[in-house]
């Protein structure tokens, strides 16, 4: 996880519906995660829709749940699901689960 006080550092889980399966959005969540030094995973779920765990600092969560409101070109987001958590600290990477 990055660097800061317990405060600063926080967890989201968020379930993404929407055209977002077979578009790159896994690839693209797991490199703009990476970016903002958020660790986690990425998968797709078998309804059709993406599911995301990140940990990291607010303001890059923040950044990065802006950013997968949008999501890759090609994705069509509908709504997000999103569930703010206590970091677990469990996580060294972003990664994509299958």
């Amino acid at each position: 996880m990055t660097e800061g006080s317990p405060e600063t550092q926080g967890a989201v889980h968020c379930i993404i519906h929407g055209r977002v399966q077979g578009v790159g959005f896994r690839y693209a969540t797991m490199q703009e995660a990476s970016r903002r030094g958020i660790v986690g995973w990425v998968k797709n779920r078998w309804d059709g829709t993406v599911e995301v765990y990140a940990e990291g600092s607010m303001a890059a969560l923040t950044s990065f749940l802006r950013w997968l409101e949008k999501g890759p070109p090609g994705a069509r987001v509908e709504r997000i699901e999103a569930g703010w958590q206590k970091p677990s600290g469990a996580y060294r990477r972003f990664s994509i689960e299958y």
